[in-house]
């Protein structure tokens, strides 16, 4: 089969490689018809190279039909029609039974310390073959995978897999009152849907950074009061335009959805910068121990959020050594809360709201629809930003 495999930082290729199989009883093999280009995809473009291999799959966002599914997957058949959440996860540990599949005590990564398996996802994730491919094993098929109607074009539902929860998630842990206010630094595609979901949740006014013209736009036109980071000389000009719309006290609560490729982290980009051209042998070890984050976001983040409010991280962060203002985390009383998306807990939440009337605006969510074989293209223009590329889907 075909899929898109890592060879270096900035080097994706489309190449031939074995089928997947059945490898236990409860695993399923997929035929993927979509499958989404992730900001997280970035990361491991650009700065988590030395925690990746030559020759692995990269994606974890789609959805397809099943081809093949093992003896201990009771509820899937051939030609079902199902998104996979992009964590591997069993459904019946004390973890998953309490809300919290990422952290699933039968696929944790024991040996890197890390919470549970996901796909196409650096070593530290299990090294799991991705979803940017023509087929895919999904492990844990028995609870992963959701099964969704025919009919509706596959951006109805293939955002189940990350962006929605992911989002959905984000302004759970805001924890946001009924009118109250939020701001979301970032409208990339989990930012963008985060306004989304915070307004139809009930936010009262829902504030948008970013310094992407078409990002801007984009969100302007469903309701968001926008601000381009570009309009002002620092991140102080920032905050005070938007505490003046709060009676200066700050928004209720703030999502941070850029991570840790934040613009304005000059040092800290120099350092992930470093650590990716050195031998993997070297790289591995230095970042596990004292790797930093561009923390530009998170630190407007804690400014910007009124005391007593709620910063919600859905930006990837990977930093073992970042320098925290402790002080002022304490002082402002503000409490943060963060975590890769937990799917299967949000997901029947979400799919009332993925109905004809589309209050979400997923069917014209995605800005790029390529095939396959322009994934390295397709890398390329989202990581630069061009063509006002915020979501691109590639069709195998």
């Amino acid at each position: 089969m075909r899929a898109v495999t890592w060879q270096g930082k900035r080097d994706v290729r489309v190449e031939n490689v074995p089928d997947p199989e059945i490898q236990e009883p409860t695993d399923a093999v997929i035929r993927v018809t979509s499958t989404g280009l992730c900001g997280s995809d970035l990361h491991l473009y650009e700065v988590l190279t030395p925690f990746m291999t030559p020759g692995d799959i990269l994606g974890h966002e789609p959805i397809g039909i099943v081809e093949e599914v093992g003896a201990g997957v009771p509820d899937l058949q051939a030609g079902d029609r199902v998104v996979v959440p992009f964590q591997i996860a069993c459904g019946n540990c004390w973890m998953c039974l309490t809300g919290l599949p990422t952290q699933c005590e039968t696929t944790q990564v024991h040996g890197e310390g890390m919470g549970a398996a996901l796909f196409g996802y650096t070593r530290l994730y299990g090294a799991v073959p991705g979803a940017q491919a023509e087929y895919l094993r999904v492990p844990q098929a028995q609870y992963g995978p959701i099964k969704v109607p025919e009919g509706p074009p596959d951006d109805r539902f293939v955002y189940l897999s990350d962006v929605l929860p992911t989002a959905w998630q984000a302004v759970a842990y805001a924890d946001v009152p009924q009118g109250g206010s939020i701001a979301v630094l970032g409208l990339g595609p989990i930012g963008d849907m985060a306004c989304r979901v915070a307004q139809v949740k009930g936010a009262g006014r829902v504030f948008g950074v970013d310094l992407v013209p078409e990002r801007l736009r984009r969100a302007r036109s469903r309701g968001v009061e926008t601000y381009d980071l570009r309009s002002f000389d620092d991140e102080k000009e920032l905050v005070a335009a938007i505490r003046d719309e709060t009676d200066g006290r700050g928004p209720d609560a703030v999502i941070d959805a850029v991570g840790t490729e934040a613009h304005g982290s000059a040092a800290a980009k120099l350092a992930q910068q470093a650590t990716a051209i050195m031998p993997r042998k070297l790289s591995g070890p230095l970042a596990e121990r004292f790797s930093v984050d561009r923390l530009a976001a998170l630190y407007t983040a804690i400014d910007l959020v009124r005391r007593g409010g709620t910063i919600s991280l859905s930006g990837v962060y990977g930093g073992m050594a970042d320098p925290m203002p402790m002080l002022t985390l304490f002082d402002k009383q503000i409490q943060m809360r963060m975590g890769q998306a937990n799917v299967r807990r949000w997901s029947d939440d979400i799919i009332p709201y993925l109905t004809d009337e589309d209050p979400l605006g997923v069917e014209d969510f995605a800005t790029h629809r390529v095939p396959l074989a322009e994934a390295p293209h397709a890398y390329e223009m989202f990581q630069r930003k061009q063509d006002g590329a915020v979501k691109v889907l590639m069709q195998p």
